[in-house]
């Protein structure tokens, strides 16, 4: 089971202010009649409508905003739902700031660790739709500084070989250690940018730096399950590969942020993501980094039950690859997208299409393959993509092919700092659940209880 995304921030509201959802109208009720609006009905039920689409009269948002000290006039002029984002000192900040290399060296500021607002996702469609659009109209200011020390390109350089150190790191010990070296990175980078005096050259490799850093730390908060602090990562990212003048790993970026919404729960999110990216595919250099956001496109197709645009996807993906060339030539960052990869997306895919015999088709292709899928790079994905192959036997009814594959899942994963690697394990052990009048299978989940 992946993280559950939390599309609507009326949810979030109830956990910050540890209340139920009946609690939370009672009060917006009593203050509704104190406003001189009248009586409002507060069964549960109404607070379910808000969530799923309906919008609350104009007075009992007053009476919400009033509630949290919130000026009607930024109700009126936000809009329902977005106008709930000013309850959210943080991510309101964030989201709000301008599109220049001043807003950018502000967003990187570190807000001084994670949010743990573990499953809640804040950002509304709006919000992504607003924030990709402002990465694709950034036009890149001039970065040059004058103070300080003066540094040259070796900096860069050097931050270039950290970065490449720490996503090795991340494969090795795990997305916690990762994420907290990743942050010390980012502070360090941006002391550079805010201290030094640099051209604008090294300047923009300076913020292209910074911009890969916090998508690395965007990526290990995903990965331990704290969705609300991705997003603002990968919204910083975002900025930073603006501010460098590098599309490249800007769309690496909203690569990884779409992963996250379609895990999540929401493919249509992610898919406005990704396409925002291709539309400004003439400026990525990285045949990889199309290839991968073609494989994220087909996931969120899959995910929606889109059949056609999934395949069609999937083979945009090979063919991206086909075309990019020499590994050395293309970003470090890339290093663990090989054919093999785009073949175990193609089986993820098909898993989640209906079609197990064809996910397992491409589950073997993966490793066959003279260019395979890289097994010993780091134990999460592999452990992931065995535990869909269990799920595709079962599919299929071979119960003792998928025992098999899921205890090397659950070796894989069973010392893996992830949560998406524990959550997937779960998700398996329930569908195996279906399965325990089979001995193997009975032995299975009595060995993993």
């Amino acid at each position: 089971m992946s993280p559950v995304l939390v599309r609507h921030p009326l949810h979030a509201l109830l956990a910050r202010e540890h209340t139920t959802a009946s609690a939370y109208l009672k009060r917006v009720a009593d203050r509704h009649q104190a406003l001189g609006f009248g009586q409002m009905a507060w069964r549960k039920e109404k607070f379910s409508r808000w969530i799923n689409g309906t919008e609350p009269e104009m007075n009992t948002q007053y009476a919400m905003a009033d509630l949290h000290s919130i000026d009607f006039e930024e109700v009126r002029r936000r809009g329902w739902p977005d106008w709930l984002l000013l309850l959210f000192h943080d991510e309101y900040t964030l989201w709000e700031l301008p599109w220049t290399t001043a807003g950018t060296v502000e967003a990187l500021e570190d807000p001084g660790g994670p949010v743990d607002r573990r499953g809640f996702v804040i950002a509304s469609l709006g919000t992504l739709a607003a924030t990709g659009a402002h990465w694709a109209a950034a036009t890149p200011e001039a970065v040059a500084a004058t103070h300080g020390r003066r540094i040259g390109a070796g900096a860069a350089d050097l931050f270039d070989t950290r970065l490449d150190t720490l996503r090795r790191l991340d494969d090795e010990v795990g997305s916690t250690t990762a994420y907290d070296a990743a942050r010390a990175e980012l502070k360090l980078i941006r002391d550079t940018l805010t201290t030094k005096t640099y051209d604008n050259a090294t300047g923009r490799r300076l913020f292209a730096a910074a911009a890969e850093a916090s998508r690395l730390a965007g990526w290990c908060a995903y990965d331990s399950g704290r969705l609300a602090d991705a997003e603002q990562r990968f919204g910083v990212s975002l900025r930073a590969a603006a501010s460098g003048g590098s599309a490249t790993v800007g769309a690496s970026t909203l690569a990884f942020w779409a992963n996250l919404r379609y895990s999540a729960g929401d493919p249509y999110g992610a898919l406005g993501l990704v396409e925002r990216a291709l539309d400004n595919r003439h400026k990525i250099t990285s045949g990889r980094v199309l290839a991968m956001l073609h494989a994220r496109q087909a996931r969120a197709h899959s995910k929606a039950g889109e059949v056609t645009a999934a395949y069609r996807a999937i083979d945009a993906a090979f063919a991206a690859y086909d075309r990019s060339g020499p590994a050395e030539h293309d970003l470090p960052s890339m290093y663990w997208m090989t054919h093999g990869e785009v073949h175990e997306v193609a089986a993820s895919c098909a898993l989640s299409l209906g079609e197990p015999r064809r996910a397992l088709e491409h589950f073997r292709n993966a490793l066959r393959h003279e260019d395979p899928y890289d097994t010993s790079t780091e134990a999460r994905g592999a452990g992931i993509y065995l535990a869909r192959q269990a799920e595709a036997h079962l599919g299929l009814g071979d119960v003792e092919a998928a025992v098999e594959v899921a205890e090397q899942a659950l070796y894989q994963l069973g010392g893996a700092d992830s949560a998406r690697g524990s959550s997937t394990l779960d998700a398996l052990r329930a569908q195996m659940g279906a399965h325990r009048k089979a001995k193997p299978v009975a032995d299975f989940l009595d060995l993993t209880a």
